[in-house]
């Protein structure tokens, strides 16, 4: 007697094997909405960073070099005073001046001296000290990394829940249920320093503190991803 019992284990088989266009072609009819959104939080301007700069000409570099590391070594001494502010060594430059003709008819030299602190009293009055002897090229205030991150973290949570606000209400606008199907985080766009100032300053034997107006920064985030609506 013939056996089918080989055909009766491959129906369930060819079944699936023709229902499986069928689901693929209903999967790929379903309605998708790329969607976007941003969240800002502002973070404190906590973190002062500054530059100051000694510079001299004179007939040789050698010459130069002896002047403006006197006035360095002197600012990085005054700023050692400061534990709260971070001084450190910046760029240094020298160059030749030419006269009409072309000729080298001396030398200019310039080191800057970089200096950070959370501390803007200090380094206020750290820079109204060193104007004595020094330029100051610029001064700029921005967010410490901690108090970015703060800031970030609660706008990522801002932007994630404006997204699925629009979510429900392009899905209740189409009477339909919905799924997220990805989503893409931007947190790089970084929200400029604030400068206070990027011109040097008129050194003075009695310079008064720098004033330093903090303020806040933006913070923002990005949110963009895709949902599908459900049948």
């Amino acid at each position: 007697m013939t056996s089918f019992r080989p055909l009766l284990h491959a129906a369930p088989l060819l079944a699936v094997l023709l229902a499986a266009p069928a689901l693929a072609e209903q999967a790929g009819n379903a309605t998708t909405i790329d969607l976007a959104a941003a969240a800002a939080r502002p973070a404190a301007n906590d973190l002062a960073r500054a530059t100051v700069f000694a510079e001299a000409s004179g007939t040789t570099p050698g010459e130069l070099a002896k002047r403006v590391n006197e006035l360095i070594a002197e600012g990085l001494k005054t700023a050692s005073a400061y534990r709260a502010v971070k001084a450190q060594s910046g760029a240094s430059h020298s160059y030749p001046v030419y006269a009409k003709g072309g000729k080298i008819e001396g030398w200019r030299m310039r080191s800057d001296l970089d200096l950070e602190s959370t501390d803007t009293a200090a380094l206020s009055d750290l820079l109204g000290k060193l104007q004595a002897s020094m330029g100051v090229a610029s001064l700029t205030m921005l967010p410490a990394p901690e108090t970015r991150s703060k800031a970030e973290s609660e706008a990522i949570v801002d932007a994630i829940a404006a997204f699925k606000a629009r979510a429900k209400v392009i899905a209740e606008a189409m009477g339909k249920p919905y799924r997220i199907k990805h989503l893409t985080i931007d947190s790089g766009g970084r929200a400029p320093a604030r400068p206070m100032m990027r011109a040097a300053a008129m050194a003075s034997a009695e310079a008064a503190p720098m004033p330093i107006e903090a303020g806040d920064s933006q913070v923002t985030v990005g949110v963009s991803g895709q949902i599908e609506l459900l049948e």
